[in-house]
């Protein structure tokens, strides 16, 4: 029987984490995504997992940790945020390259400097092509469930890479939430025990080397798969989140849209700020504004194709960006969403909010001006920071 309790995102995340019960934990703590893995380690002293938990000098070292479990054949999970990410940013790569399906908590966290703990999405934004999924939550229980649908995709055989489940540091991380908590034995049985796992490290019968030094002779060959498993990995999504649905009730797309069907006006956004901006389209909505949002659950894959369609008939599109390429071009999810209409027939006029960073507020009356200002977008900069004090 599940049940419905009150969780912070972190303690939430930790619960999946039990019920998942991997092989192999590696981690570092770091704030505010160390109570993540502190909880799970509890789990683990009091015997309510069966995991080798690993106590690592750094971040660098536990996700090594992660790919030499991983590559042995084993379920690996991890956690970490903001600069623990970045320590990490250099095995990121070889895990996808080796195709191992680790699944990363990520608490998001701003990179420094200056010294910041609280949340904006720099940290995630700047691993979003080191060949991760990245599933964005709006809440707790997106997290939760989420977490619990990344392991049958990165170990679906069609995908094999890792993932990541993303939280904003202390909004989601921090804040109490009610939920719904399945049954050990049904996430037991969703998840399955079976890795079917390729060839791994251990196998006897089927000895493999892995990691080796892959020059000019295969080098590419060996990229392209990489790319193709992401391409195959939307599919791989959306059939695992259609059983979940059928399962447990809760239903979850690569995006997710919210009055959209007849908006003039819309924004896009990720994570927390969909709760909020909700609340916005409702008020628009009940003053007679046509307003709408879509919500980008995944960010990698990029849902390209879905995005186009569903922003295609929007007049006036405002893209929220939780992060700055510092490219003088825009945020990351801005410069994906300009790229992915460039051959549309169809397509709204965009402007581009940079929000948040460093986790400044974002509040009704700053959303009720995105909304106002998509009256007049062709007098609007391409790129604005909003609520940025002069």
């Amino acid at each position: 029987m599940s049940k419905i309790v009150a969780k912070t995102g972190n303690e939430a995340m930790a619960e999946a984490m039990r019920q998942i019960n991997p092989d192999v934990v590696a981690a570092y703590p770091i704030t505010p995504a160390t109570e993540i893995v502190m909880i799970f380690a509890k789990y683990v002293a009091d015997g309510l997992v069966d995991t080798n938990f690993v106590a690592v000098e750094s971040e660098h070292s536990a996700m090594s940790a992660c790919v030499g479990a991983s590559a042995a054949g084993v379920r690996v999970m991890t956690g970490t945020s903001s600069q623990g990410l970045c320590l990490m940013y250099e095995i990121l790569p070889i895990a996808a390259a080796l195709r191992l399906p680790i699944v990363m908590c990520d608490v998001n966290r701003a990179i420094s400097g200056p010294i910041n703990i609280h949340c904006d999405h720099s940290d995630t934004m700047a691993a979003r092509d080191f060949g991760w999924l990245q599933i964005f939550s709006e809440n707790s229980q997106e997290a939760y469930d989420s977490l619990i649908q990344a392991i049958r995709i990165a170990e679906d055989p069609r995908v094999h890479l890792p993932t990541m489940v993303t939280t904003d540091g202390f909004i989601i991380s921090h804040c109490l939430d009610k939920i719904e908590i399945l049954d050990d034995k049904d996430v037991t049985a969703f998840i399955g025990q079976d890795r079917k796992a390729n060839n791994r490290l251990l196998d006897l019968k089927n000895p493999t080397s892995v990691g080796l030094l892959d020059l000019q002779d295969y080098y590419f060959e060996h990229r392209v798969p990489v790319a193709q498993a992401m391409k195959d990995s939307k599919k791989v999504i959306l059939e695992v989140a259609d059983e979940f649905a059928k399962k447990f009730g809760r239903k979850y797309g690569l995006i997710e849209e919210y009055k959209l069907a007849d908006a003039e006006v819309a924004i896009v956004a990720l994570g927390s700020t969909c709760g909020t901006a909700k609340v916005v389209i409702d008020e628009l909505r009940a003053k007679g504004v046509k307003a709408g949002m879509l919500k980008i659950r995944v960010f990698r894959p990029f849902p390209a194709e879905e995005i186009v369609k569903a922003l295609s008939n929007v007049k006036a599109l405002a893209v929220l960006d939780r992060s700055d390429t510092w490219s003088a071009q825009g945020g990351q999810v801005f410069t994906e969403i300009r790229s992915a209409f460039y051959e549309a027939a169809k397509k709204p006029k965009i402007t581009n909010f940079i929000y948040g960073l460093g986790g400044r507020e974002i509040d009704l009356p700053q959303l009720h001006t995105v909304f106002e200002s998509l009256k007049n977008i062709d007098k609007q900069p391409v790129v604005q920071y909003l609520g940025v004090r002069e």
